[in-house]
């Protein structure tokens, strides 16, 4: 059973919005920092946006004042909310937790955006 699912992604085009949703099965899960990852064919692995147990957001630099993180610690649950999307967010995107050092990824869900 996936510990982690990811819903949400799709196809847009430049300016759009996405809404992406992932949720946890553990319940050891429900109040860790959560966090969302992407990955574009040919790059690496990059931290997007993450949010603490008391709802506290930090974003990277390319999303920030786009993209919105939030949480529903009663659903186990952490939602990435994608705006003024651009084609450089064409990627696949993951959500993680990181238990005592431990990585969980979902299954990841495709975000393409076309100009």
């Amino acid at each position: 059973q996936a510990q982690l699912v990811e819903s949400g992604g799709g196809s847009v085009q430049a300016g759009g919005s996405l809404r992406l949703s992932c949720t946890a099965s553990r319940s050891s899960f429900r109040l860790n920092t959560k966090a969302w990852y992407r990955q574009a064919p040919g790059k690496q692995r990059e931290m997007v946006a993450v949010i603490t147990s008391g709802g506290n957001p930090n974003y990277a630099d390319s999303v920030k004042g786009r993209f919105t993180i939030s949480r529903d610690n009663a659903r186990n649950a952490v939602y990435l909310q994608m705006n003024s999307l651009k084609p450089e967010d064409t990627a696949v995107y993951y959500c993680n937790v990181v238990i005592f050092g431990t990585n969980y990824w979902g299954q990841g869900t495709q975000v393409t955006v076309s100009s």
